[in-house]
């Protein structure tokens, strides 16, 4: 059996992650800070890909106070997992774009509250200022922080046709950087874009996996009303992954990492009043059923190919 996993998985799961580390069952709270994002800002659009709630989605409602966003989560999840850890996750749009003193007490309000013993902070690379690393380096020792990165890929002509804005350079300084303070990373990439091919996906992963990050979230493209992407993929027509495509990538690309990286997410679960395509993905469970599947028949596991690059 894989070593990283309690429930028979062939790849390093979050649930064994938070387990082996915090002793008892763990879990992130999704909430939503009312951050902006400045890549919004720069011309009204930012990723093409993202939605209006600043890939937010299942965030919380940003007209609840953080506290009551929390606790609507956490009512929940504890009538089926009492006494259990929590984790704020700051999800919606770009959480550390704000002056220092708003950060600090969006974040601490979350710390203060029972049971939290850490939080996800995701954000953008180039939206990290000085102030903002020192302060992060403080609160990573007193508290179980990681950073969640968004990158998607590594390709700079893609990196530009998604309106990314920002390159791999400044992507990998803001890691080394976090990394410089001890802070966990976690990265987000996307499999589907336009243009790139299965080798390509896999290169995004072998890069970070010579990074050193801590944690991958594995997403698939999907196209969602009321998105750049949306009015692109209207004009254009482009072709977006089967799920045996998407299942077959994943699969290659796991073989390439670092057993010990954390795999935080390997499908996407995107609201089905808003999806345009793939509808494949409104079946997340088969789809991470059909990897665990797949992954035995190739009697294949996370780090399998490393020896071999």
């Amino acid at each position: 059996m894989f070593k990283y996993t309690l429930d028979n998985k062939r790849y390093h799961t979050l649930n064994y992650h938070y387990k082996n580390k915090y002793g008892k069952k763990t879990f992130k709270v999704s909430l939503n800070g009312n951050f902006s994002c400045p890549n919004k800002e720069k011309d009204g659009h930012g990723c093409i890909f993202c939605s209006r709630l600043g890939s937010g989605d299942f965030a919380g409602n940003k007209n609840d106070d953080l506290i009551t966003q929390f606790n609507k989560v956490k009512k929940i999840m504890e009538q089926k997992w009492p006494n259990s850890y929590y984790i704020g996750y700051f999800q919606a749009n770009t959480n550390t774009y704000a002056p220092l003193n708003e950060l600090k007490e969006k974040y601490e309000t979350i710390l203060n509250l029972p049971n939290v013993i850490g939080l996800n902070v995701a954000t953008r690379s180039d939206a990290i200022n000085k102030s903002c690393y020192d302060y992060l380096e403080e609160l990573n020792k007193k508290t179980n922080l990681t950073i969640e990165l968004g990158l998607q890929s590594i390709h700079e002509k893609t990196l530009k046709f998604i309106n990314r804005g920002h390159d791999l350079a400044n992507f990998k300084k803001a890691v080394k950087e976090l990394q410089k303070r001890n802070i966990e990373v976690v990265v987000h990439i996307i499999n589907g874009l336009p243009g790139e091919t299965k080798e390509d996906m896999i290169e995004t992963v072998k890069y970070l996996n010579n990074l050193k990050i801590n944690g991958l979230k594995i997403h698939m493209l999907h196209i969602i009303k009321n998105t750049d992407l949306a009015d692109y993929y209207e004009k254009y027509p482009f072709h977006i992954l089967t799920e045996e495509e998407y299942i077959d990538i994943v699969i290659s690309q796991l073989e390439y990492l670092d057993p010990k990286i954390v795999i935080h997410r390997i499908t996407g679960d995107p609201k089905k009043e808003d999806l345009i395509a793939p509808t494949w993905l409104l079946k997340k469970f088969c789809v991470l059923n059909d990897i665990d599947k797949e992954m035995v028949k190739r009697n294949t596991y996370q780090g399998a190919k490393l020896k071999k690059q």
